[in-house]
């Protein structure tokens, strides 16, 4: 029987290495409209967000939004959003991506507070789902297709 990266790889996967935070959180790097980034892996998170103070990094052009956002300790935060943006994570690509645009200090904080890095962002379910991810926690990969 074949290794899962070469399953995958033959399937037409991207292997993506992923590493911890010293709070045990999944980071991977993506690019942003061509901008790389450190962004936590959240399955839980429904959309991917990027946070108020990278919307110039990644050349975002913010829009109001009604829709409040909640998760990792707090609630009811204003949000905006960004359409059509590109993202790639090694080698894979999409188009017309829309990012949701909050405050994350409160996350941001807690990992300084652990002796880990910022983050500019996260990546949720609806960018996982739209590359068929899969998660191989022994080999510390993320797989897109």
């Amino acid at each position: 029987m074949s290794s899962l990266k070469k399953f995958l790889k033959e399937k037409g996967y991207k292997k993506v290495p992923l590493t911890y935070t010293a709070t045990q959180h999944l980071e991977v790097k993506a690019k942003i409209n061509n901008i790389e980034g450190t962004f936590i892996l959240d399955t839980g998170a429904s959309s991917s967000c990027v946070g108020f103070e990278a919307v110039t990094y990644f050349n975002l052009l913010a829009e109001e939004s009604d829709v409040k956002a909640a998760g990792a300790g707090a609630t009811n935060m204003m949000t905006q959003i960004a359409q059509k943006n590109s993202i790639e994570i090694k080698g894979w690509k999409k188009k017309k991506v829309d990012l949701v645009l909050f405050d994350l200090r409160h996350i941001n904080d807690a990992l300084i507070n652990h002796k880990a890095e910022k983050v500019q962002g996260i990546i949720g379910a609806d960018i996982l789902k739209k590359g068929k991810a899969i998660i191989d926690y022994k080999s510390m990969s993320l797989f897109l297709k």
